[in-house]
């Protein structure tokens, strides 16, 4: 395992925990009534990609 692969998994790790909280809202969202997406979910959102993005790079950096 590289350096870049334990960037990497870490980078995974919270893109997880991301979906997570963004899920989180989504249920209280649904539980409150809510018909809509609650605003943070796009931001949210935008930012697991962005980790992802990342953790993919450096993956392609290690290979």
């Amino acid at each position: 395992m590289t350096a870049y692969d334990g960037f990497a998994e870490r980078l995974e790790q919270i893109a997880e925990e991301l979906d997570d909280v963004a899920f989180e809202q989504l249920r209280e969202a649904v539980a409150d009534g809510e018909i809509e997406r609650p605003p943070s979910d796009k931001t949210l959102m935008q930012a697991r990609r962005a980790v992802a993005k990342a953790a993919h790079l450096l993956r392609s950096v290690g290979e």
